[in-house]
């Protein structure tokens, strides 16, 4: 019987990330009744289950949603994830915290102690080994567009700037025209400009974007770019979908399992 909680838990929570996944990569925002609609049944059917049939697990699905909880909100104000991340994150805490092995087998052919107790981190891991396929995309759009244009990627004060930080930059956002900038409000800007007396229009770059103060960013460097003080073409992010690939992650776990798990696994033993 055990099963059928598992299926229906797994029923419930793709239709909803598959729905969240879509609105975040076509307008990167997510309404709130998505969640406000599955948390309640995702965490009634594990509740039901684990009081039926594991009652000993209640304990541990009360600290997997805890600790999922820290974890979420703790990137969310470091700026590392979205609020719909976060919400997301402890929505599938409620419905999974623990892998189905009820019903699935992972093609692995095992299921990690992470995803034994703690699914939700086995999720978000194999979210960010996804990422990787991102960055090297944005990092081949620099390299062709340094080619292209024969222009440095890093311009006037920019180029003062730590190596981490041009990294940082390199890899999460590339250059595009100010008008782009200005039509796309999901592009944020990695750079700004400050105005000195000594040396006229400073440029520097911005590792992590915000909402806040953006509109004031893109207006300060359209007129640096119009009165030609500098260059089209600015440092922006397009805002990585981050939904989409927890989505893709959770994916993977179900169906293939926890992929940093195996990789130490076959590194260390």
């Amino acid at each position: 019987m055990q099963w059928a909680f598992d299926v229906a838990r797994i029923a419930l929570t793709l239709p909803f990330m598959l729905y969240a996944s879509v609105s975040d990569y076509k307008n990167r925002e997510v309404s709130n009744s998505v969640w406000v609609l599955f948390a309640p049944p995702a965490f009634a059917l594990t509740f039901m289950e684990l009081f039926l049939f594991r009652t000993s697990d209640l304990t541990s699905y009360g600290l997997c949603f805890g600790l999922t909880t820290v974890f979420a909100l703790v990137l969310f104000y470091a700026g590392g994830f979205g609020g719909a991340d976060a919400k997301a994150l402890m929505c599938l805490a409620l419905a999974l915290p623990f892998y189905p092995a009820n019903l699935l087998t992972p093609l692995s052919g095992e299921v990690s102690p992470t995803s034994k107790v703690f699914f939700p981190l086995a999720i978000f891991s194999n979210s960010v080994i996804l990422a990787v396929v991102p960055v090297l995309w944005i990092v081949l759009r620099n390299v062709l567009w340094r080619s292209r244009t024969s222009r440095a990627l890093f311009e006037g004060d920019q180029r003062l700037e730590s190596l981490g930080k041009k990294l940082v930059v390199m890899i999460t956002g590339y250059k595009v025209p100010i008008s782009k900038l200005k039509e796309k409000w999901h592009v944020y800007p990695l750079e700004d400009i400050e105005e000195t007396p000594e040396k006229g229009v400073k440029r520097k770059l911005i590792v992590l974007p915000k909402d806040e103060g953006r509109t004031a960013i893109v207006d300060r460097l359209n007129k640096a770019i119009a009165a030609g003080a500098i260059k089209d073409g600015v440092w922006a992010s397009p805002g990585l979908p981050m939904l989409v690939l927890i989505t893709l992650g959770l994916i993977v776990a179900l169906f293939f399992g926890d992929v940093i798990w195996l990789f130490a696994s076959s590194l260390f033993g």
